[in-house]
């Protein structure tokens, strides 16, 4: 195993943890706050602000996560038509220009992170934590979602240009049930469904 594997699964396990405890802690802390509400009369003041910030540092590492999967929406409707040596390219520099966006976000976060500090920043109701606590998600799944993206202009990089190109969702859902378009491509019923597959996805911006 390289280290670049070692990264990469050290990456993903903290993307993971960090998304699935920060939505429990949020539904749970709000759940238990609208229950003292209505039942109790009572309420907590860092209720609401601990929920807030478990909810967006859980959608943070979570959408990290998603660079891994390349589970992010993506309209496929220009590389669909174009030859596949142009949509290699089209990937790689729409990739390059996420990556770029993620370095930046993620370096000016920590310079903000570094005024944070600076300034003493403290949450009033939160038991008076430091707030470049909460800040830190910024820098931090920024930078794992830039690095993920390098896996994918890799990956991307190192792929034939006729293989660039996965199936789509709707594609792969009908080779579970046994009608993928490569196994059954002289089936006639397979194809018309194949090509209506198609036709539904360029009218919907491949998000079928």
């Amino acid at each position: 195993m390289t280290l670049f594997n070692v990264i990469s699964k050290i990456i993903g396990h903290i993307n993971q943890k960090i998304a699935v405890m920060g939505i429990i802690t949020g539904v749970t802390v709000a759940f238990v706050n609208v229950v003292a509400r209505y039942l109790f009369d009572a309420s907590f003041s860092w209720a609401t602000e601990l929920t807030i910030f478990s909810f967006l540092w859980s959608v943070f590492f979570a959408a990290a996560y998603c660079f891994k999967k390349d589970a992010h929406i993506a309209v496929t409707i220009v590389l669909d038509v174009v030859p596949s040596r142009i949509a290699k390219i089209m990937l790689v520099i729409s990739h390059f220009i996420t990556f770029v966006f993620l370095c930046a976000v993620s370096y000016f976060g920590y310079k903000y992170l570094l005024l944070v500090i600076e300034l003493d920043e403290r949450s009033i109701d939160l038991w008076d934590m430091p707030m470049w606590i909460v800040y830190l998600v910024i820098p931090v799944s920024f930078a794992f979602g830039a690095y993920r993206v390098a896996e994918r202009i890799h990956a991307i990089l190192s792929t034939s240009h006729e293989k660039i190109l996965k199936e789509s969702e709707a594609e792969h859902v009908l080779a579970d049930m046994g009608m993928g378009a490569k196994e059954y491509k002289d089936n006639e019923n397979v194809k018309n469904l194949n090509k209506m597959v198609k036709e539904v996805e360029k009218k919907t911006g491949g998000m079928l």
